[in-house]
């Protein structure tokens, strides 16, 4: 689809300098943007680009000021950035747009599929199973007996949800990932054998949480693992049989929370992240990449580094003194020698 500098600044409220009917057709950086391409400037780091692009339009702020002439059109806006951010939104509305039930694809007689869904190709629709309203299942999705999914939930290619499952509204599901897995329940032996603990709960995402690609979130033993309303959860990140991950809290990729450990509200957590089981994470804690927490946060809003985690100026601190080990441990040599001189 093409819009005109025109189209564009109507649904900005911006401004048009230039070519009013300069059409477009893609997004693109400013830096690297083409004939029939958007962008934007809101870093002063890329002004330079602002003279030498190749884009047909560009977004800046009012208050940018020219020092040379540019060969694009300009669309000048309050925030360069939120308005290139609302636009990338719009774009990625209509990309994304789908909508039928497209053939071969299987749907139990007994779920209710709400309107304007879109079920793709090899899709698997089991029994029981509650489909809210605009919703979209991509193709090679699988949704197990009794799941419950809220209006405008995205499911994208290859997304399993197990049985009893309940995913509320605004949910996004990225490829591969996988909801409501058996928990690791195993009781030992005597003999050294281990005998599985079934695990009959489930897992409830509430509103508006997205969940990356190849992520897992087991089912819970008894009762349910629960996502709170906001929450973002990154690629191939493990989230363990009943935890619970509080409102906005963010996890980034491969980390992984043990069983039964309760994540606070609106707490960052860093790529390679640990956590053991049964624990309570304070709200608002902030924990560096590669941390490993093996005892409760008690205190909310805190910055946490290293593995056993500290404070995280500590961890700092601490990192500076190990990586001085070497020449500590030079010094302590010479500083024996020395000794063994003196004695003698």
């Amino acid at each position: 689809m093409q819009f005109t500098a025109k189209d564009i600044a109507l649904l900005l409220k911006g401004t048009v300098e230039g070519d009013p009917l300069a059409a477009v057709n893609q997004l693109a950086k400013i830096e690297e943007a083409g004939n029939g391409s958007l962008s934007f400037l809101a870093n002063p780091k890329y002004e330079q680009y602002l003279y030498t692009t190749n884009a047909s339009i560009v977004i800046i702020n009012n208050s940018q000021e020219l020092t040379s002439p540019v060969k694009c059109t300009l669309i000048r806006v309050e925030n360069a950035y939120s308005a290139f951010t609302l636009l990338l939104e719009k774009y990625n509305t209509f990309k994304l747009h789908k909508e039928g039930i497209e053939q071969p694809s299987f749907i139990h007689q007994t779920a209710a599929v709400g309107t304007d869904a879109y079920i793709g190709a090899f899709a698997y629709i089991s029994q029981g199973v509650t489909i809210g309203n605009n919703c979209k299942i991509y193709p090679n999705c699988y949704i197990a007996d009794n799941v419950k999914l809220g209006d405008n939930v995205t499911l994208f290619a290859g997304v399993t949800v197990y049985f009893d499952c309940v995913l509320g509204n605004n949910v996004v599901v990225h490829s591969g990932a996988v909801i409501g897995s058996d928990g690791f329940g195993f009781a030992p032996n005597a003999d050294g054998t281990y005998t599985k603990i079934a695990q009959i709960g489930n897992v409830i995402i509430e509103d508006d949480v997205e969940i990356g690609s190849n992520a897992t979130i087991d089912r819970a033993t008894m009762g349910s693992t629960v996502i709170r309303k906001g929450a973002k959860i990154d690629n191939l990140v493990q989230v363990a049989h009943n935890v619970e991950v509080g409102s906005n809290t963010v996890i980034a990729a491969q980390s992984g929370v043990s069983g039964s450990t309760k994540i606070g509200a609106r707490v960052v957590i860093g790529g390679q992240v640990g956590f053991a089981g049964h624990l309570n994470i304070a709200d608002g804690s902030q924990f560096g990449a590669q941390t490993g927490i093996n005892s409760s946060v008690k205190e909310a809003g805190k910055q946490w580094g290293g593995s056993p985690y500290l404070p995280y100026k500590d961890y700092l601190r601490a990192h500076v003194n190990i990586r001085r080990l070497p020449d500590l441990e030079k010094r302590v040599r010479e500083l024996e020698d020395i000794i063994k001189d003196i004695k003698k």
